[in-house]
């Protein structure tokens, strides 16, 4: 008896775990990919036709336009907006039986493939890069030199670079590279060829300063530094070009190419004025220049003004005049002169008088 019991709980756990994986296995989900502007279709599991289903997107109703086959559901003319993940429920329980994570995008296309040498004859690098896919997209790189196959170093930071040693030097046998690109929704490669003196360019000078020459309002004495990722400059030495103009203007004053000296000075400064000047760096003999360096500010010497010596003006007091209070003894206002007859005619006027009244009595 206690046989049959035990017999019978393994029968029953097995079916447990049957149904349990079977579940899970229509619940692990999966991935689907579309072109955008293409209509998609997903499969509720292995639902047969005639089972009814509702869908969801994200946890939310299908909005967007659609139509549902059965179990299928049907999305015309995706774009990014369509992305997320969808589940599917059976009707009328409502039990969800899968779910989808739509993924829309473009497939790759032709990669657009650059080779540059800026420490040679050590090694070179190639970039690349794609039109934008929307979607995880992943490249194969092969090089071939000379029928022979070229270590690849993988840059461990940009997926779209890699770095090869040169296997020889001076050669003239051209390299290959070949980019491949891929993703879910399809695949493109390039083949870029070259020869190894077209793509020596050094990386721009480092260090450039300028500082004025005392008591020469014309003059800048500009100095620099090789890159110091260029790995031998006694062997493979650099020259040098040299730019500058006045902040004020937009055209270079003046242009010139230097041998491998790293300084030179500048004579026809115009005086008082900023200027901005820049380095760029080529080999001797082969390759392209370097970019420019990053822009250095100067001004040339200006003299100092001479001291304006103060002058300083002592104020003589201003003597303030007033008029003095008038004495009694002081003149007083002038009056008219009188003649001598006029006085004697006033002393004898009362005396003739008297002896004009006389004779008339």
């Amino acid at each position: 008896m206690a046989n049959l019991v035990t017999s019978l709980c393994c029968v029953v756990l097995a079916a447990v775990v049957v149904v349990y994986a079977q579940k899970r296995t229509q619940l692990a989900g999966r991935e689907q990919y579309q072109e955008i502007g293409r209509d998609v279709t997903m499969q509720c599991g292995k639902l047969d036709n005639n089972t009814k289903v509702s869908w969801k997107v994200n946890g939310t109703d299908v909005m967007a336009q659609h139509r549902l086959e059965g179990p299928r559901l049907i999305l015309s003319k995706v774009n990014l907006h369509h992305n997320g993940r969808y589940s599917c429920f059976e009707e009328p329980a409502g039990e969800k039986r899968d779910y989808i994570s739509l993924y829309v995008g473009l497939p790759p296309s032709k990669p657009i493939v650059n080779c540059r040498s800026n420490n040679y004859p050590k090694s070179f690098y190639c970039s690349w890069h794609v039109l934008e896919t929307h979607i995880p997209t992943f490249f194969e790189v092969d090089v071939q030199h000379n029928q022979q196959t070229l270590d690849v170093n993988r840059d461990p930071v940009h997926k779209n670079r890699c770095r090869v040693e040169f296997p020889e030097v001076f050669s003239t046998s051209p390299y290959k590279v070949n980019v491949t690109a891929f993703n879910a929704l399809g695949k493109a490669f390039t083949t870029h060829s070259f020869e190894e003196f077209s793509i020596v360019k050094p990386d721009p000078p480092e260090g450039v300063t300028a500082k004025p020459i005392r008591s020469n309002p014309r003059r800048l004495e500009v100095s620099w530094r090789s890159p110091s990722t260029w790995p031998d400059i006694e062997s493979f030495p650099l020259k040098y070009f040299l730019r500058y103009r006045p902040v004020i203007q937009e055209q270079w004053q003046h242009q010139v190419e230097l041998s491998d000296s790293t300084s030179h000075i500048i004579t026809d400064a115009l005086a008082g004025k900023e200027y901005v000047i820049q380095v760029a760096a080529k080999d001797t003999e082969i390759g392209t220049w370097s970019d420019w360096s990053v822009p250095f500010h100067a001004t040339p010497w200006i003299d100092d003004p001479l001291p304006i010596t103060p002058t300083t003006e002592v104020d003589t007091p201003t003597e303030t005049r007033t008029s003095p209070i008038p004495s009694s003894n002081a003149p007083q206002k002038a009056e008219p002169p009188v003649g001598r007859a006029a006085r004697v005619f006033t002393f004898f006027s009362p005396l003739l008088l008297g002896m004009l009244l006389l004779f008339i009595w």
